[in-house]
């Protein structure tokens, strides 16, 4: 339940980052909780990259799930996002963007098609023919929160905190 409720948090202030960014040109509150925002979006982005990594190794190793073909490729592109963004953390690289992106990108690609079989098994065409189906989720939290929706949920967030504007561009410059 704690780590359905952190997903729905990241993709809830993910959405809310945009609406912050597109309000921030008229309203004064807006940009400057959008400049702090931005300001700590490099360190955000690996906040969220290491739960999901340490949230994957929990069920995995924990909770005993046996991750299916589908949550692997999900986790051969969240593990590594976890280094990236923090050294990018660390480094102030927010050129990170270039090569971080492909990953969540990707990541995000097959946690969709993860969550629409989980929804559809009907469309699965043979992609998780070794190992347990991935067209039946572990759990259901709310009704709708699954592992790929959780996966899907931290890649948006990542992409998002990824393209915040730098907080070194003139003010008005950055939206």
């Amino acid at each position: 339940m704690l780590t359905s409720l952190l997903a729905l948090v990241a993709v809830v202030s993910a959405l809310g980052i945009v609406v912050l960014r597109l309000v921030a040109p008229t309203s004064a509150t807006a940009r400057s909780v959008a400049l702090a925002v931005d300001d700590a979006a490099l360190w955000l982005a690996f906040l969220v990259a290491a739960g999901a990594t340490a949230g994957s190794l929990y069920f995995s190793e924990v909770a005993d799930y046996v991750p299916c073909r589908l949550c692997w490729f999900q986790r051969i592109a969240m593990y590594p996002l976890a280094v990236i963004c923090l050294v990018a953390a660390v480094r102030r690289d927010r050129a990170v963007r270039w090569y971080a992106a492909p990953l969540a990108i990707v990541g995000a690609s097959i946690s969709t098609y993860h969550y629409l079989l989980e929804w559809r098994p009907e469309l699965e065409g043979g992609a998780c023919d070794v190992g347990p189906s991935c067209a039946v989720p572990w759990f259901r939290e709310f009704g709708f929160v699954t592992l790929a929706f959780m996966a899907l949920c931290g890649f948006v967030a990542i992409l998002v905190l990824l393209f915040s504007p730098p907080s070194d561009r003139p003010l008005e410059a950055r939206w």
